[in-house]
């Protein structure tokens, strides 16, 4: 019970230092293509949100980071890996760009096969 105690404390003032009741009102909705399978995973690493998309042999690894914990952009940014020889980095706000981004790499991947 003690240890159940202690994780109940410390995620609920990870969720407070972390503002997430703020980000689940500012984080925007995505339409993803319907070919495309999206695992949701935990949010490791100080990332806000993480998930991968998955279409075939292609795999795409997607993370948002909204505190500059992770990369070196500036704001609220969404990076996508692999992309081209490096990551694709874009604004929260900007879902088209990370859409196509996304797209891209799978395109990319599956080109190669």
């Amino acid at each position: 019970m003690e240890k159940e105690l202690d994780r109940w404390t410390l995620a609920r003032e990870y969720s407070r230092l972390m503002e997430h009741r703020k980000w689940a009102q500012e984080i925007p909705y995505l339409s993803f293509p319907s070919d495309w399978k999206v695992k949701i995973v935990p949010p490791f690493n100080g990332a806000m949100v993480r998930f991968y998309v998955k279409k075939e042999e292609a795999f795409v690894s997607v993370f948002l980071d909204c505190y500059d914990l992770l990369g070196f952009c500036q704001g609220h940014y969404w990076e996508v890996h692999p992309h081209e020889d490096d990551v694709f980095r874009c604004e929260m706000n900007k879902t088209e760009e990370l859409l196509k981004a996304i797209s891209h790499s799978i395109s990319s991947q599956l080109n190669r096969i």
